[in-house]
């Protein structure tokens, strides 16, 4: 199998880094320090379809046939705005894989036609609660509920660290709830489509984080908030499936939106190692600082193919062809645990080459270091990795 891209992947890229370089580039030091989400931009990536690469035309969307890689264009996207600015990365990343394509994927025709458009367009953002202050990836700790009573779902609970769900044009979440006990006493956990108004459901203050400062992140309360018995995602009591499934494709895009950041990172300090002088010439002739630019070109390209061969899986995966479902998940946590922990090294490797520099807000490096750390956390943890790749080896580790 072959992962080098197709001319047309190729040119998308291209109008995708145009794009960044042009209207992000030049004003994310100042969005960062100002905590500033700029829905503009987000409605001009919207406008160019970057939210629509993995959707049909009847929504909106490109309409990308299985063979012309749409999952692979949406990375791709991922990647170069990643390169530029990683907050402006994870907000397609989040609006897609956890907005988007949980609607697509499991919502019915009504639920389609409603959401849908909007989405697809970038004129809304949809983000999708999962995480509470005890519960994670362990479904079994979930503690929102919600109670089907005359018709309605009463939702009562939180969530926490939810991405794209308290801004300005955010239109709703789909948030994971018990909604009964199975007869073997574990928790019954259903998606329910709450849409930004509800009474009842509050995004709280955003939080002051060590990066990602554009992103927009917020806890979620929700007290007696009702939607009707239709805003269902999907089966009942397989929302934990589904949360699964949304995860392995968003641990592939932030894979790709990883080796943006380590695409970056080494050519700040290729071109910082060539201007810079010190002792009669540049310090990119000491060995020392060549031999760890040297390291962060090996993790690119490393990284990338990890990320290019999971995301052709992906694309791959149609009407039951191509990789099965294990396939897929052990290639996405492969290429999320590589490319989450080279950027994090490859942010240090940058921040020492630039040496005192490195540590002034002034130059991207400093952003890039605070903004790497939550890439070996977010769409599961480097732990979390581990144990799948392990279990997918057929090891019993728990």
């Amino acid at each position: 199998m072959s992962f080098e891209l197709s001319r047309e992947h190729e040119e998308f890229r291209a109008s995708v880094r145009d794009f960044a370089e042009a209207e992000v580039a030049p004003h994310v030091a100042q969005w960062d320090r100002d905590h500033h989400f700029p829905v503009d931009v987000v409605h001009r990536m919207g406008a160019l379809g970057f939210f629509g690469l993995t959707s049909p035309e009847e929504y909106g969307g490109a309409g990308l046939a299985p063979e012309d890689g749409p999952f692979t264009s949406l990375c791709l996207a991922i990647e170069e705005l990643g390169r530029v600015d990683q907050s402006i990365g994870i907000t397609l990343e989040a609006g897609v894989g956890l907005g988007i394509n949980p609607i697509l994927t499991y919502g019915t025709t009504e639920q389609k036609e409603q959401w849908l458009p909007d989405l697809v367009a970038g004129q809304r953002l949809a983000g999708f609660g999962l995480t509470e202050p005890g519960a994670g990836s362990d479904a079994g700790a979930t503690r929102t509920k919600a109670e089907l009573v005359g018709g309605e779902w009463v939702v009562n609970g939180a969530k926490q660290f939810i991405t794209n769900s308290g801004s300005a044009i955010t239109s709703l979440v789909t948030v994971t709830a018990r909604t009964g006990t199975r007869e073997n006493g574990s928790p019954e956990i259903s998606t329910i489509i709450v849409p930004a108004g509800t009474p009842g459901f509050t995004a709280e203050k955003g939080y002051d984080k060590l990066g990602w400062h554009i992103s927009d992140t917020h806890p979620l309360t929700f007290v007696d908030a009702k939607v009707p018995e239709a805003n269902l995602l999907g089966e009942r009591g397989r929302g934990y499936a589904q949360f699964l499934a949304t995860l392995d494709d968003g641990r592939v895009a932030i894979a790709a939106l990883a080796v943006g950041l380590v695409q970056a990172c080494r050519d700040l300090c290729v071109e910082y190692a060539l201007d810079r002088q010190t002792m009669g010439g540049p310090i990119g002739r000491k060995q020392g600082v060549a031999f760890q630019i040297a390291d962060l070109d090996v993790m690119l390209q490393a990284g990338r193919l990890l990320t290019y061969k999971a995301a052709a899986m992906r694309d791959a995966m149609v009407d039951g062809a191509g990789p099965s479902a294990k396939e897929f998940k052990q290639a996405a946590s492969i290429a999320k645990l590589y490319t989450s922990e080279s950027a994090v090294t490859a942010t240090r490797i940058a921040t020492q080459v630039f040496g005192g520099y490195g540590f002034m807000e002034e130059y991207p490096v400093a952003r890039f270091y605070r903004d790497a750390k939550i890439l070996e956390i977010g769409e599961g943890t480097s732990e979390v990795q581990r144990m799948l790749i392990a279990r997918g080896l057929g090891l019993p580790v728990e």
